[in-house]
């Protein structure tokens, strides 16, 4: 068993991932085009329809270095069109020491959420988890497209899954948040790029979660700090 906190170190795959530094900003307009467009959660849903009209949010890039891979807008952001325009927004702007135009400057932040679209509540009021269709039917190539992205931040379970899977296939699966988050080190540090930070998502709900590993403030977030400062400057 992982012990959680700084020090905490996976074997991550030997091989490093080259690409160009730079993107296609057609390949970028036309695949936010048809994000912007989508309504696979209505035409073909997975399982159950999606139970409103979809509002996808994402933002993408041809300039900007760093990603914010998240997990799905939630009804705020549903509302307004602004991705993280809701209380875990201002939490995690703090963790990443950003003024909110630059966090909303799309020549400085990509946001792709793996799901694009609010996805609902459940029965206790919470959000329900992102929409399965979005990540097969857009993820891959929306990445693919964004070679110049050097610092991706995972937020959350889902996309910490997908990013681990995509950018570190011989890493061991089955672990949970507190050892995916306390393995920065190894993510960060290793040879494979871009570099990984995983985050846990910065709702209330997490209070307890972030009372329990005071490491994450302390040991984490000044190297989230320096990154975001060092690709939005």
């Amino acid at each position: 068993m992982l012990k959680p906190g700084p020090t905490t170190a996976l074997e991550c795959c030997a091989a490093s991932m080259t690409a160009p530094a730079i993107a296609a900003p057609s390949d970028v307009s036309r695949l936010a085009e048809g994000i912007r467009a989508c309504r696979l959660c209505r035409t073909a849903p997975h399982k159950a329809f999606l139970p409103h009209e979809p509002r996808p949010i994402a933002r993408l890039s041809a300039t900007a270095r760093l990603a914010i891979a998240s997990q799905a807008p939630g009804a705020r952001a549903h509302a307004s069109g602004i991705p993280f325009d809701d209380p875990s927004g201002k939490r995690l702007r703090a963790w990443m020491g950003i003024a909110e135009p630059v966090f909303h400057d799309p020549d400085k932040v990509v946001i792709v959420p793996m799901g694009f679209c609010f996805p609902g509540h459940d029965a206790a009021k919470g959000d329900l988890p992102p929409r399965p269709e979005c990540r097969p039917a857009w993820h891959d190539d929306v990445f693919d497209a964004m070679p110049q992205i050097e610092t991706i931040l995972a937020i959350g379970l889902h996309a910490i899954g997908y990013h681990l899977a995509r950018l570190h296939p011989g890493l061991s699966q089955g672990l949970g948040l507190t050892d995916l988050v306390g393995s920065w080190r190894t993510l960060f540090d290793g040879p494979v790029r871009p570099r990984l930070i995983s985050l846990p998502h910065p709702s209330w709900r997490n209070s307890a979660w972030l009372k329990r590993n005071p490491w994450f403030e302390t040991d984490v977030l000044p190297v989230v700090r320096r990154e975001v400062e060092r690709l939005t400057a």
